[in-house]
């Protein structure tokens, strides 16, 4: 499955940098194929595995910021692997083709 999530501390000022690192590091710190974008990170794996890790990047976020915002979209599809490659690559070749 693949999860594209992001987490938002509320209340702590404009700048989220630092807290949303935090995030990132739990993800990159899983272990798990992943990318983060400019508004989102998305991770690639089994159900429980990736949402203990989303879980755990809300927590760390939280524990900094008495509010934080999830916004989280998943793809759930059994037996594929690699997707968070294959899907772009897909979109890549259609493009090449025109």
């Amino acid at each position: 499955m693949l999860v594209a999530f992001s987490v938002t501390p509320i209340g702590t000022g404009e700048d989220v940098g630092d807290l949303v690192a935090e995030a990132v590091r739990v993800v990159r710190a899983s272990g798990l194929p992943n990318e983060t974008s400019a508004m989102f990170t998305t991770v690639e794996g089994e159900w429980d595995e990736v949402i203990d890790v989303v879980r755990r990047a809300v927590e760390a976020v939280g524990a900094r910021s008495g509010r934080v915002s999830l916004v989280l979209k998943a793809d759930i599809r059994q037996g594929v692997t690699d997707a968070i490659h294959a899907k772009v690559a897909s979109i890549e070749r259609r493009l090449a083709q025109q």
